[in-house]
């Protein structure tokens, strides 16, 4: 499939050379749909980004490897994840949604093909929180198989959830800086009980959504990631969120890697948010 020439050339080139292995620990795959349908209960129908599409971002970028995380459009049909991450599987790794219709087979094939982890969200628009029956028995299902929990929240969400979430038996990642509101400052409640988990040896957390909590060039969102890198520097992620599902405005990723400089200041810094940090979670090697 070839990407469409407008794609690239609406986007600059970042200012910020990647160092090698800079991995983009958080994007998507979407369709195309008449190939991966999206899921008939979705609550949004994403414009096709296809795997290539993303691929053609990476090289435009200098990224060298991903985690393609599945995201709610399409449900627990993981296809399309798994399709990108067979098409480059040293690169690839994924983050699965499932149910509990997921025997022991098919998580075997989910770690065979690259997951190393399962999300839920709790996000308000996005449905919000899952049936806490079927997210119990399935952190049972995967504890034992090496694997995390990605957990999408609302900044409302991360006070009330903290004591469940600091007692689960498994990693866990927390998306986009928990969505706490950048205008609220680095002493909002939201924020300093995220700062407090991040102290839990099995708290992970992707500074990654900038876009979501600022408009560009995204400054004030510094703040807050720059307080989380700070805070754990050896379990913190960055990402690009591509291809910015339900977006309030058209993000240019450049701008979000010319931020790096800002998040984690020095290169020792920044090589352990994109490059250690990532490999040491998803198993990727040299």
């Amino acid at each position: 499939m070839n990407v469409h020439p407008e794609f690239l050339a609406k986007r600059r080139k970042p200012r910020f050379k990647l160092p090698s292995g800079a991995t983009d620990a958080h994007c998507h795959v979407f369709g195309p749909g008449d190939k991966f349908p999206y899921a008939p209960n979705r609550r949004y129908t994403p414009e096709d980004a296809p795997k290539e599409m993303l691929a053609a971002l990476h090289a435009h970028l200098g990224v060298d490897r991903a985690v393609i995380v599945q995201a709610s459009c399409h449900g627990t049909d993981n296809a399309a994840m798994l399709d990108c991450i067979a098409s480059d599987p040293k690169r690839y790794r994924g983050v699965a949604i499932v149910d509990d219709s997921f025997t022991d087979a098919d998580y075997d094939r989910l770690d065979a093909g690259g997951v190393r982890g399962v999300r839920f969200n709790f996000v308000k628009h996005l449905g919000g929180a899952p049936d806490m029956g079927v997210f119990n028995r399935v952190i049972d299902r995967v504890k034992g198989r090496g694997w995390h929990v990605v957990l999408h929240l609302d900044a409302p969400n991360i006070i009330p959830l903290s004591d469940t979430i600091r007692k689960l038996p498994l990693p866990f990642v927390i998306d986009h800086m928990g969505r706490v509101p950048s205008a609220a400052g680095v002493e909002q409640p939201p924020l300093r009980a995220l700062i407090e988990l991040s102290a839990h040896e099995n708290c992970w957390i992707k500074v990654c959504g900038a876009e979501r909590i600022a408009m560009p060039p995204y400054t004030a969102a510094v703040p807050i990631a720059r307080a989380l890198v700070e805070a754990a520097p050896s379990r913190v992620l960055w990402g690009t969120d591509f291809p910015h599902p339900n977006a309030t405005h058209a993000a240019d990723e450049a701008d979000l890697v010319d931020l790096l400089p800002q998040l984690a200041a020095t290169p020792l810094a920044q090589h352990c948010l994109l490059v250690d940090n990532p490999a040491r979670l998803y198993g990727f090697t040299s």
